[in-house]
């Protein structure tokens, strides 16, 4: 019954072949072509979004960060990325454009790091996540949270070792604390560190960690078995019993390659164990700087998504005028303007606070939780003004719509930074339930 079953499908599918049409496996139109009425996002509409002159907050260098930053990814990124998204592929051919505008390793100073002010590499995360939020986040996990920790927890050795290539984009990083079982409650990681002769066995499996399969090193966060504490390790690629594979079937930062990392028995040498990783706290002087970095990503992903809606409706026509002679679409394109340029004040004073040594937890928290709630709702509002093409990654909105609901949850989700916040302000802190045999009164 079952081979009677298979042989009459199997004709079936013959007999449908036979009947398709001759142009039913053609490659797609070109969209210029298929839609000759706007301009698609690999030719990349000019900035529009700054209007309440953000560039003259800025110092003549961060203002040539920013032009620099702005012409690569313009230039080199905007007319390809949409097809490796489209694959979920990272666009390697980028990687040299991007060494080249020496942005890696922002704020740290020497070992051939380009030592920026924290405001110039948070421009810089906001020009290439304006194009292109993948790529952004390659450079955010590499420089941001990577190097950083080197920069800031790794020996005088270690530093020398390892900065200067990673800077250079010759060697690619990631950064490994998040596993299956603790995001949000990261501190409770599980991952082991045991020490041996000469060095350390790591134990344990680590999630959604970016650019884990193709990273050249790995810096890998686990517990101390005789401490308790956390404790940081530089983990070279193909050790013996280390395996990173991708995760498959992402809505966002497609083009992002996050990956599962299984520790088996992996030896680290002395040598590679961060000194200044201790406890869960020392991590915290790297994710302060990544958070910042973070709040600039969908600063970038509206402005680019606020341009794309401004030149389109001026092109797109409906009714015999363009969809920009309609006041509901100006209302919405306003509305996104004024997000705009609020989320970029908030962003900028975070900066100046962070360059003051005034910033806490909860002002990098409630920047990322502010900031990306507003930004969905920029996004959602481009989404619409767009119709049909907003579902389009060719038309940018549609790849920036998706790109932004993993930078709402990482790095802190919504609900985590607010609490974060909240505590900071009521001196109160509520990251766990009540305990389940407090009833409510109420």
């Amino acid at each position: 019954m079952c081979h009677g079953f298979i042989h009459r499908c199997s004709r079936a599918d013959d007999q449908y072949k036979d009947e398709r049409s001759s142009y039913f496996n053609l490659p797609s139109l070109d969209v210029s072509v298929a839609f000759p009425q706007a301009t698609p996002a690999s030719i990349f509409p000019p900035c529009t979004s700054d209007y309440y002159h953000f560039d003259d907050l800025l110092t003549p260098e961060e203002q040539a960060i920013r032009m620099k930053v702005r012409v690569c990814a313009e230039r080199d990124v905007a007319p390809i990325v949409t097809k490796y998204w489209e694959k979920a592929e990272f666009p390697f051919e980028v990687v040299p454009k991007l060494a080249a505008l020496c942005v890696a390793g922002g704020t740290i100073k020497g070992y051939g790091c380009p030592g920026m002010s924290i405001t110039g590499s948070a421009v810089a995360m906001a020009e290439l996540s304006r194009v292109d939020a993948s790529c952004s986040t390659f450079i955010l996990v590499h420089s941001s949270l990577a190097m950083l920790t080197i920069g800031f927890c790794g020996s005088e050795a270690q530093k020398q070792r390892y900065l200067p290539s990673l800077a250079q984009l010759k060697t690619i990083a990631c950064w490994g604390l998040t596993e299956p079982d603790y995001g949000s409650d990261a501190s409770a990681l599980r991952s082991t560190a045991t020490k041996v002769a000469g060095g350390w066995i790591l134990e344990g499996q680590k999630r959604w960690i970016g650019n884990s399969t193709f990273a050249d090193v790995l810096v890998i966060f686990a517990r101390n078995t005789a401490t308790n504490q956390i404790n940081g390790f530089i983990v070279k690629k193909d050790a013996p019993g280390l395996q990173a594979t991708k995760i498959a079937n992402k809505i966002g930062l497609r083009s992002v390659q996050n990956g599962d990392i299984l520790l088996k028995k992996v030896f680290v040498p002395d040598e590679d164990r961060l000194p200044g990783v201790n406890s869960f706290k020392d991590t915290n002087k790297v994710l302060a700087v990544s958070r910042v970095m973070v709040a600039w990503q969908p600063i970038g992903i509206s402005m680019g998504v606020y341009d794309m809606c401004h030149r389109y409706l001026k092109e797109r026509k409906q009714f015999g005028v363009p969809l920009a002679a309609f006041q509901l679409n100006q209302q919405k394109l306003v509305q996104m303007l004024g997000n705009v340029q609020a989320m970029i004040l908030i962003g900028w004073r975070l900066c100046k606070l962070y360059e003051t040594g005034k910033m806490t937890p909860g002002h990098a928290s409630l920047g990322k939780s502010y900031i990306t709630q507003r930004a969905r709702e920029t996004v959602s509002l481009g989404r619409e003004l767009l119709g049909g093409n907003g579902i389009l990654a060719d038309f940018l909105v549609a790849k920036a719509f998706c790109d932004l609901e993993p930078i709402y949850t990482y790095e802190g989700t919504y609900d985590i930074n607010t609490l974060v916040t909240g505590r900071e302000v009521t001196g109160v802190a509520s990251f766990k339930p009540a305990a389940s045999n407090q009833r409510s009164r109420l």
